[in-house]
């Protein structure tokens, strides 16, 4: 099964000309957080054998898609001498978080021809393993109101010898919240910890991209991201992340994907809000569901005019042919205009909501 991770992705965008000690110091402290969000050992130093298996999973993921059978040794043998200078054999497996310890905070090998390679290779590891704890919490919030109603039935129970004081809902609602506070400090850390590495990286939803401009990713890329993280926007999500990866790799039409988000937006908005008829052909009849007096006026007429004026400008004159005239092709200034234009329209249709 293929997993996509960071090194495959920005293969032909170099971040990396050298190895320092500032990206040792960055994969160590990374590493800490990822031991944090998934915990190998409880408080007992016990294996937690559901997070063994996510290691492993981790680790073998990681290992296929860099063509390796390990991503370092876990069998290790040796012998050693008994108080009686006799000598006996050791042998065993290594856990699963030493093996990739090994691999993420691996000593730069002497005569390694690739600095670039070498960290993105191991910032993926970082990547999948906070995914894969992404993924945890919002199962963890979808699967909330079933929590909460199980949680209700208990409270209204009889109670059978002593009880906990507080009501089980409450109880629920505060484990939910602490599991999710937790996790965004994580991420909050994670990319505060590229800042200081002066690695031009952030993470959002699943995935490591470049981010160029501080101003732009604090005022509206994270505000975006915090929005769209929810799953009734799961195709923004992932159309914006193409776009991205595409204008990073230097691929065709990433605003392209910007505007298919865009119009995604639109039309959970208008379906959402019960204002769809069936009957819409194109973006433009579903901001004409958005303007609408009978609607309410969520947008101002002049908003969805320059709407209208985006889905032509860009997406229209990139997915249809040009037949004999010149093929269009964007600018980067242009298309980073027309992908943070988008995510703008997006955060703010959503807080409309």
């Amino acid at each position: 099964m293929l997993t996509d991770i960071f090194a495959h992705r920005y293969l032909d965008h170099p971040i990396w000309v050298a190895y320092t000690e500032a990206e040792q110091r960055l994969l160590n402290q990374v590493f800490g957080i990822v031991k944090d969000a998934l915990p190998y050992y409880n408080s007992e130093g016990s294996e937690i054998e559901a997070n063994k298996a996510k290691w492993k999973s981790l680790h073998d993921q990681i290992a296929r898609e860099l063509g390796m059978d390990e991503l370092s040794k876990r069998h290790y043998s040796f012998t050693q001498r008994n108080g009686l200078s006799q000598e006996w054999p050791v042998q065993g497996n290594w856990g699963w978080d030493y093996v990739c310890a090994q691999f993420v905070k691996a000593q730069y090998p002497t005569g390694h021809p690739d600095a670039d390679r070498f960290v993105k290779e191991r910032l993926s590891f970082i990547e999948l393993a906070m995914r894969m704890r992404g993924a945890e919490i919002e199962q963890l919030n979808i699967r909330l109101p079933q929590a909460l109603a199980e949680a209700a039935l208990r409270d209204k129970m009889p109670s059978r010898g002593m009880r906990i004081p507080g009501n089980a809902v409450d109880g629920v609602k505060a484990w939910n919240q602490t599991q999710n506070a937790i996790y965004d400090a994580q991420v909050s850390e994670l990319n505060e910890r590229f800042r200081r590495a002066r690695a031009p990286l952030t993470y959002h939803n699943g995935f490591i991209q470049v981010s160029v401009d501080d101003v732009i990713e604090q005022n509206i890329a994270k505000p975006f991201w915090d929005l769209v993280a929810a799953p009734l926007w799961k195709n923004v999500d992932i159309d914006i992340k193409e776009a991205i990866d595409r204008r990073d790799s230097n691929d065709k039409d990433p605003a392209l994907f910007a505007a298919k988000a865009l119009e995604s937006a639109i039309k959970i908005v208008s379906d959402t809000k019960g204002w769809t008829r069936g009957t819409e052909s194109g973006a433009s009849n579903y901001i004409d569901n958005l303007v609408s007096k009978a609607n309410g006026n969520y947008l101002a007429v002049w908003e969805g005019d320059m709407l209208r004026d985006y889905f032509r400008k860009v997406r229209n004159s990139l997915g249809h042919g040009p037949g004999s005239e010149p093929m269009p092709v964007l600018s980067i200034p242009q298309t980073d205009w027309a992908i943070e234009t988008a995510m703008s329209w997006v955060r703010t249709l959503i807080r409309r909501m």
